[in-house]
């Protein structure tokens, strides 16, 4: 097989089935949604056939457990990809939805009308149920797309594949709108990522390994987040209940997430009151504190953090700790090593929780509420294709309203520009 034919001809397939998709009724895309539900339900037993290969092959390759359990296609997970296609096809379309119509002096009324982007290439590794994820959320706003799935799961994709494609020929839509590569090659990649003529924005899900080579190599926009470095800052006279609860949970609710917190400041002022308390409730969960010297001074036999440990995104039930003087110290930390995706500060004052709203520049800025809460079910918006760390055009949880763009709609009565 030749790698460039073989992309080219999905690119003109994709760039093709975009125009179709883009032109048709939300009540298509709907059933097109549920018919993928029910071709699903209908062969657990070829997707679980082919799952149990992707898992013997990946035993014999030597994956390690954490990556096996993401490559599952348990039935419990099969329900939650059906449950998924159900929330999509029932989330409010926001294809070609006009907003902030207004009539100038002219007489002309000028609003925006939200467009797809066209045609959206994802890529991701281990977890095939982000192919229906991601299949879903393009199709629901009017895009075509081009899945490149990890090769530990390539059958497990193909079936998946199979079951989409027919979803969309029995509602009349090209099966061209929604393409699984099938290929393994790596090469496969580099194609997607420089085809502008076929292709109009990458999203990459993967570690931050992926996403630089990626966005290092791309000649396609790219919709990504890199790391998730977040900071909880807990503010001089901040509730002490609040804050050991809110930077209990922003760590231990679950370790290997983006929006988990990795840096916890405090005010000195409360330093010596809240981490001996907070250092007891992080040993009863098993997380490894590492500590600035301040720290070390007030809970004695912690590791010290290093240069490193403030730039680190552990994903694993490690913290770094840090004394800061105050707010504005706080926020400069934030500033020099935040990946810009999520910081929270837990205050009583509203004047400098404003400050930190408006000066600390990331993705979601939150005021008393664990970071936990970055999320695009959490955020109202019923699904999310990934959370972006970018400034232009999506940032933060990226919806269906991040997979279109806006273009400007005009309505006129004959007027003339004089």
């Amino acid at each position: 097989m030749d790698i460039k034919d073989y992309m080219a001809a999905l690119g003109r397939g994709a760039r093709a089935a975009a125009s179709d998709v883009a032109a048709s009724s939300t009540e298509q895309r709907n059933a097109a949604l549920l018919a993928a539900r029910r071709r699903l339900d209908q062969a657990r037993e070829a997707l679980t056939h082919a799952n149990e290969q992707d898992l013997a092959r990946g035993r014999s390759n030597g994956l390690d457990a954490a990556l096996l359990d993401r490559l599952a296609l348990t039935p419990a997970r099969i329900d939650t990809m059906l449950e998924g296609l159900r929330q999509v096809a029932d989330l409010p379309d926001p294809v070609a939805s006009i907003s902030d119509m207004r009539t100038m002096p002219s007489g002309i009324q000028v609003g925006r009308m939200r467009v797809p982007l066209g045609v959206i290439g994802i890529i991701y590794e281990s977890r095939p149920n982000v192919t229906v994820e991601a299949a879903s959320l393009c199709l629901k706003s009017g895009n075509a797309t081009i899945l490149r799935g990890g090769s530990e799961a390539i059958e497990s994709n193909a079936a998946i594949a199979a079951c989409l494609r027919d979803a969309l020929t029995e509602v009349g839509l090209p099966a061209a709108a929604i393409q699984v590569l099938d290929t393994p090659d790596r090469a496969a990649v580099g194609e997607l990522i420089t085809m502008p003529e076929y292709v109009d924005v990458i999203v990459p899900r993967g570690g931050k390994g992926l996403i630089e080579r990626i966005s290092a190599d791309a000649r396609v926009p790219v919709i990504k987040h890199l790391d998730g470095v977040c900071h909880v800052y807990i503010d001089s006279g901040a509730d002490p209940s609040m804050a050991t609860d809110i930077a209990i949970n922003a760590k231990t609710q679950r370790y290997g997430t983006c929006n988990t917190m990795e840096t916890l400041l405090v005010a000195q002022s409360e330093a010596a009151t809240l981490l001996p308390s907070l250092a007891s409730a992080y040993a009863e969960h098993g997380v490894e504190l590492r500590g600035c010297e301040q720290t070390l001074e007030i809970v004695p036999g912690l590791q010290q953090a290093t240069e490193e440990d403030w730039h680190a995104e552990y994903l694993a039930p490690i913290l770094a700790i840090k004394v800061v003087a105050d707010i504005d110290a706080a926020m400069a930390h934030i500033a020099t090593y935040s990946s810009q995706h999520t910081d929270t500060i837990v205050t009583r004052d509203h004047s400098r929780a404003m400050r930190f709203l408006r000066e600390v520049d990331s993705s979601s800025v939150m005021v008393n509420a664990s970071t936990r809460f970055a999320d695009g079910f959490e955020y109202g918006l019923g699904a999310e294709i990934g959370i972006s760390t970018d400034k232009l055009h999506a940032r933060g949880p990226v919806g269906l309203e991040g997979l279109t763009s806006q273009k400007y709609v005009v309505l006129g009565d004959g007027q003339i520009r004089t």
